[in-house]
């Protein structure tokens, strides 16, 4: 009986849910971005369109957006830009529940 009280306190405390940050992308080039899709590094295995999660559809400069699907690691970032540009973004390193961000001199292979 002496157990009783500590299990049922352990118990309760374990059984809140976590309280996790969101991972998000935080957009530090000059430009609005219409879509970012993340695929492992090295890889083309592209996920959906990230940009999606956003109120409006795009992230502009400055703007943070939640980030879903994705877990700690590096990926090739896709970026669709506001001037019909399509750039990379190579081996960007993602934290789950940490933003991560991507910066103008951080774009590759930008092609209209």
């Amino acid at each position: 009986m002496k157990f009783a009280i500590p299990l049922s306190v352990a118990a309760i405390i374990l059984a809140q849910p976590a309280t996790a940050k969101d991972t998000r992308f935080w957009n530090l080039t000059s430009s609005t971005v219409k879509s970012l899709e993340l695929a492992p590094a090295g890889t083309s295995a592209f996920g959906p369109n990230q940009c999606a999660n956003d109120p409006d559809g795009a992230v502009d400069h400055d703007e943070r957006v939640k980030v879903t699907g994705v877990t700690t690691g590096s990926y090739d970032a896709r970026l669709e830009l506001a001037d019909g540009r399509v750039c990379m973004a190579k081996a960007v390193r993602v934290e789950t529940g940490k933003p991560f961000s991507i910066e103008d001199r951080d774009l590759v292979g930008c092609a209209p």
